[in-house]
């Protein structure tokens, strides 16, 4: 999901008329969220740069997708350019991270966290942040599944020389993680060269927008790792029970290919949780496209801390109802819902977008989660509502 989209050229040409941040603020204003004066200076400069850079690089008729909302999460990248591989002619995604920061340097030594001049607080180190963001697309959009090197990432400071970033350049570089500055344009507009082709981008910003979203096998196995290190659960009586019953319904759902809502019941204390994290570290090992979801976030952050054991990637299994408010019918093969009786009359809430609250806004939360997966699985305590 994006706020906008348009080719360089179109990009550049309603920036040097004045009308670029308009565009784009009716367009987030659109999907409910607010704008403000420095998100419209951000674009009315920022993306002016960039698509001055494209065009240069003669790359006008790539698309560029801005604002991009990275499915499942609330977090959204500046950039992704989209277009075609100049040397093996498949689909190539670059994610651009736009930064106006004149100088920065490293907070109390640390290589992953900055302070920015003029800027309040701790800021992510840019590179990080934008490999970030590639990861996680690599993770979830099935575009990627088998072909992870279509999406690269890269860190652009327009505003700085290499001087007043110095401490940030200490930061290990990858293909997902470039960093440049104003005063290494030249490489920046070489580099679009080598990972985008003179060619036009809309066919594969479609493609890239209309990708499947669901965990990747890589990221299951990496996740299945993660989470056998933790420390072992024995399963007793019912919890056996449950667990091989759960694991007995998805495997026969997968083979009849038919859509199968479990419901697991059982007190606090009964070890409900436990047998989510089981039957999810069995079905991350079997590659199954499995999630973890809950509508508490102290719950989900804790589930977070101890399931992924470190493991950014492995955390990203786990996420809140509402996140599935806009997801495609049987987009993912098991959905575990955790304290289901925490699940809401509807996901709508303040800070839903209005294109979204508008079709939403009468449609039950649950319903939502049992269109997501196509095997949903409640675990809840029938005694609280």
């Amino acid at each position: 999901m994006s706020a906008f989209r348009a080719s360089a050229a179109s990009l550049l040409h309603m920036a040097e008329h004045g009308t670029l941040a308009d565009q784009i603020a009716e367009r987030v204003r659109m999907s409910g969220s607010g704008v403000g004066p420095a998100e419209r200076l951000y674009w009315s400069r920022s993306l002016r740069v960039l698509a001055r850079d494209l065009t240069d690089a003669g790359l006008d008729r790539v698309e560029v997708i801005a604002e991009y909302k990275l499915p499942l999460t609330s977090k959204r990248a500046d950039v992704v350019l989209a277009g075609r591989h100049p040397r093996t002619g498949r689909d190539s995604f670059l994610v651009v991270e736009l930064k106006q920061w004149s100088r920065a340097w490293s907070f109390d030594g640390s290589p992953t966290v900055v302070s920015v001049q003029h800027v309040p607080g701790p800021r992510l180190h840019p590179g990080v942040q934008v490999g970030g963001y590639c990861e996680y697309l690599t993770d979830f959009l099935g575009i990627a599944a088998d072909a992870p090197d279509l999406i690269r990432g890269a860190a652009y400071l327009h505003n700085a020389t290499d001087d007043d970033v110095r401490d940030l350049f200490a930061q290990p570089v990858t293909e997902q993680s470039r960093l440049f500055t104003g005063q290494r344009r030249g490489q920046f507009v070489e580099y679009l060269r080598s990972v985008l082709a003179p060619e036009p981008g809309a066919d594969a910003a479609d493609r890239f927008l209309a990708s499947a979203v669901r965990p990747s096998r890589h990221l299951l196995t990496h996740a299945a790792a993660t989470l056998a290190q933790r420390e072992h659960f024995t399963l007793l009586d019912e919890q056996r029970v449950a667990y091989e019953l759960v694991l007995h319904a998805v495997q026969r759902a997968r083979d009849q290919d038919t859509k199968t809502v479990i419901v697991v019941t059982g007190g606090p204390g009964s070890g409900k949780s436990v047998i989510a994290l089981s039957v999810l570290t069995e079905l991350a090992q079997q590659s199954y496209h499995v999630l973890h979801a809950t509508g508490s976030r102290s719950f989900t952050q804790s589930m977070r801390r101890y399931g992924g054991q470190g493991s950014t990637r492995t955390k990203n299994l786990f996420k809140y109802f509402h996140n599935f408010m806009d997801a495609r019918r049987n987009s993912v093969e098991v959905l575990l819902c955790d304290e289901a009786h925490r699940i809401r009359k509807t996901s709508v809430d303040r800070y839903t977008p209005a294109a979204v609250r508008a079709r939403a806004k009468d449609r039950p939360q649950v319903d939502e989660l049992i269109a997501a997966a196509r095997v949903p699985v409640f675990l809840l305590d029938e005694h609280q509502v």
